[in-house]
């Protein structure tokens, strides 16, 4: 178990490429079943959520391997469609599995996934769709068995557009029988990317990037050599932190369309902001501007998954800002971290009310989950004096070496083991 020790009030400077997409590269992964053969994918971060990934298809019959960004994914000897339960409650992620081996080997069992512990996510609109598609579900306990001879193209309307769930069904019909339209899809990136790693395989598939994608079922796919596109998310937590701590950052392969939400409120709050192809500067010279209200909400709005980084922004701001969550509900853990380093956060209900304060204090604080400890971080580096940032493996499941990414730009932050003293 480690912790992060970060000596605060330094702007941060410099100039750092943005790696792969965690949230691309895990249903990419998982999609490699599609097909036998060797599968290779580049820009791939090191993470724990791969790194499971990588155990997973490893117990299922596959060779895995995971050197310098490129994964290498041998499929041709799975002997197995049932998903190990012990690994499967490690990462919510997991559940990406079900698409693919349905599609290949008539039958998956899985078990309910786990990851972060940020609100109910339920897995019912995967199941609604594979049923759809004409698989027939068993559910005994926590254990979930999928059946179908032969999935069939079908018209799937997602009551909220899911990204997994979006990005299940795509790669259980890419090799079904007959088109497949899915209404109300999720629109984020990286089912672009699964879209494009599809087709790449020989899928037939458009639309992605709207609300209607279709999917013309194909007999067969066959293994490719990819590149995952670059993390949005840890890309939004570098300018969120650049600007949080009065810095001057560039970021270089990043994508900027992916954060025009992001890019948007930063404007409103002053931070300088300027964009030329896949480059992005921030500077923030003074205190920032309170934003009066942001919401969070499934792409193209502002993302969940940058909510806690901004607030931390918003707690450094002249003024009152309002940050309302629509996506988890239980998403303001770090509130109380936050308010331990001095900030003046209130919570009611899905709605934060921020009173921006002077500055933080460093404490000694802890990781609920990934980007609560990413908020967590960016605070530390913000505030004055030490921050110790306990639980970092919760980081560690989407941020690949967050200390060697932050001193690449000047932070002083170091990752400790944590000592423990017998009672």
């Amino acid at each position: 178990m480690d912790k992060l020790v970060i000596e605060g009030g330094k702007p941060l400077s410099g100039s750092i490429r943005i790696h792969g997409a965690k949230n691309a590269a895990l249903p990419i992964m998982a999609a490699s079943l599609l097909a036998e053969g060797n599968t290779q994918l580049h820009n791939v971060p090191h993470l724990l959520d791969i790194e499971v990934m990588l155990h997973i298809l490893e117990r299922l019959g596959c060779g895995a391997k995971h050197d310098s960004g490129k994964v290498t994914i041998d499929t041709s000897l799975v002997s197995s469609a049932r998903v190990p339960e012990d690994l499967m409650s490690k990462m919510r992620s997991s559940i990406f599995l079900m698409g693919p081996l349905l599609a290949r080997f008539g039958e998956v069992s899985i078990y309910q996934p786990g990851g972060c512990a940020i609100g109910e996510r339920k897995i019912d609109l995967h199941l609604r769709g594979l049923e759809a598609l004409g698989a027939v579900i068993e559910e005994k306990d926590s254990q979930i068995t999928c059946r179908a001879k032969k999935l069939i193209g079908a018209d799937v309307q997602l009551d909220f557009p899911s990204v997994g769930a979006t990005e299940n069904i795509m790669m259980a019909a890419a090799t079904a029988r007959g088109t497949t339209t899915i209404t109300n899809a999720a629109r984020e990136p990286e089912i672009q990317d699964l879209q494009n790693f599809l087709n790449a395989m020989g899928a037939n598939i458009i639309g992605a990037g709207t609300s209607t994608i279709t999917i013309h079922g194909v007999d067969s796919l066959t293994s490719c050599t990819y590149e995952i596109i670059p993390d949005r998310i840890v890309a939004g937590t570098v300018l969120i932190a650049a600007a949080a701590t009065r810095g001057n950052v560039t970021l270089t392969h990043c994508n900027p369309s992916h954060l025009n939400s992001l890019i948007h409120v930063l404007k409103r709050a002053g931070v300088q902001t300027s964009v030329c192809n896949d480059i992005i500067n921030v500077s923030c010279l003074g205190r920032p501007k309170a934003v009066d209200r942001i919401v969070t909400s499934p792409y193209p709005s502002f993302p969940t998954d940058l909510q806690s980084q901004v607030m931390v922004l918003l707690s450094l701001a002249d003024g009152f800002s309002v940050m309302k969550e629509t996506v988890f509900e239980a998403r303001f853990k770090h509130v109380d971290e936050l308010n331990v380093m001095g900030a003046d956060i209130s919570v009611d209900m899905n709605a934060a009310f921020i009173r921006g304060v002077p500055r933080l204090y460093g404490a000694t604080v802890e990781a609920t989950d990934l980007r609560a400890g990413a908020a967590l971080v960016i605070a530390g580096l913000a505030a004055q004096g030490r921050t110790v940032v306990e639980q970092v493996h919760h980081i560690d499941r989407g941020y690949d070496r967050i200390e060697q990414l932050f001193q690449s730009l000047g932070a002083s932050v170091e990752r400790q083991p944590v000592s423990f003293v017998a009672p």
